[in-house]
């Protein structure tokens, strides 16, 4: 699916979705090098590139529990917020 906002881009995926404020999207760009392919774009029109070999390193890290601290509640560099 190509989205409006970024026609030169194929959605992989949206997190979130339930709202019309805008969610961070995740992006194929069929025409960038090979290092900068996948595209996250958040809801206040950031951008990070990457390549398809770093999206798999954080998602096998993710899927490892090595990214859980950051779902703990706020404190010091240990949790978001």
């Amino acid at each position: 699916m190509i989205r409006p906002g970024h026609p030169e881009l194929c959605s992989i995926k949206v997190f979130c979705g339930d709202c019309n404020c805008g969610c961070p999207e995740l992006f194929l760009d069929p025409k960038a090098d090979q290092a900068r392919r996948i595209v996250l774009a958040d809801d206040f029109g950031q951008r990070v590139q990457m390549s398809v070999e770093q999206l798999g390193a954080l998602v096998r890290e993710a899927k490892a529990g090595e990214l859980d601290h950051l779902l703990a509640p706020p404190g010091r560099c240990g949790g978001a917020g």
